[in-house]
């Protein structure tokens, strides 16, 4: 997640640069068609590319709130994951007495949520954050998950023999939850708790599969493929139309100047259509790096951050004093 003031524009143009290139192709050849080469029939009606220019703005816009939402109800489940975080400390601290089961509790929760934030971390083929133009600007941040495996960060919250059940498990996330569970009526039947408390607690483990549930459905289902594909389709049609649309409009201004630009105007052809064009390459990269919120890129939710700053709450109710650091942006990117 982005947390300056704003992106510059250098950043945002060398993001975008290589769109640019190809732009400047499509610009360029029409114009030498038609300047050079005297082919003045490849010149198209303006009214046809403005037709299909309304079209492509009206899905462009459509994706990019599409994944602007995903991203947002992405922030909202684990704004609930902090709420429901910090509810299970005070129970596990408050309804128990014995300091190590307030331990094995607190600490198990901050393995689940390990466990899940390197779950949302992991690849998906439909994914961009590897493609050429994100992974340059990769230098700028780290993402933890991809430098410390799973299995030596849950080590340090649970004990070895755990490690290697719920590592072996189909779901580390699940199995861990249901690990805390085990416990929970352990201590019901040892009359640790009261009903109410065992009620209580084991609600908690309920809003916490419905968080994670929530949380895996934005990380395996992509944006519709079907809607993808035409976005991406109508906007390369626009970009390769826009410059013969232009030519035969900007041609007529020689009829106006005078001087060193009189029966070259159509050459103006190109720094518009790049512009144009731009603008909409632009925004459908931006739709593409937002609809996946977890996949690691500079506009993802923080979970690192959030996972890190649950930890230091919780083992602040513990009376901790070892704590790990706060986590702060690199280049403005906080992941």
């Amino acid at each position: 997640m982005h947390v300056g003031k704003s992106y510059k524009f250098g950043e945002f143009l060398f993001w975008t640069r290589r769109k640019v290139y190809v732009l400047l192709v499509l610009s360029i050849v029409p114009v030498v068609l038609y300047e050079t080469c005297g082919l003045e029939w490849i010149s198209i009606p303006w009214t046809v590319v403005a037709l299909l220019g309304t079209a492509t703005a009206f899905t462009v816009g459509f994706k990019n709130t599409q994944t602007y939402n995903r991203t947002n109800e992405a922030q909202q489940v684990w704004t609930s994951i902090v709420s429901f975080s910090r509810s299970w400390g005070l129970f596990s601290r408050d309804f128990f007495s014995s300091p190590a089961t307030t331990k094995e509790l607190i600490y198990r929760h901050m393995a689940w949520l390990t466990a899940l934030r390197y779950e949302m971390r992991s690849s998906r083929p439909w994914e961009t954050v590897d493609k050429k133009h994100n992974t340059e600007y990769q230098r700028l941040f780290r993402v933890a998950e991809r430098e410390t495996p799973l299995e030596a960060e849950l080590g340090k919250y649970i004990s070895n023999e755990e490690l290697q059940e719920v590592l072996a498990a189909s779901s580390i996330t699940a199995r861990i939850l249901s690990n805390q569970g085990k416990l929970l009526r352990i201590c019901y039947d040892e009359q640790q708790m009261q009903i109410a408390q065992f009620l209580e607690m084991e609600k908690g483990l309920k809003e916490f599969y419905i968080s994670q549930a929530k949380s895996e459905q934005l990380k395996n289902s992509p944006y519709p493929r079907q809607y993808a594909i035409v976005n991406r389709f109508f906007i390369r049609l626009f970009c390769l139309l826009l410059p013969f649309g232009l030519l035969k409009d900007f041609d007529q201004f020689n009829e106006l100047v005078d001087g060193v630009m009189k029966g070259h105007m159509v050459w103006l052809v190109v720094p518009f259509s790049i512009m144009i064009s731009w603008m909409y390459t632009s925004l459908e990269q931006i739709g593409e790096s937002t609809e996946n919120p977890f996949e690691g890129s500079a506009n993802d939710v923080p979970l690192t951050k959030i996972c890190r700053d649950i930890e230091i709450e919780l083992r602040e109710l513990l009376e901790e004093k070892d704590l790990p650091p706060k986590l702060y942006p690199q280049n403005n990117i906080l992941l």
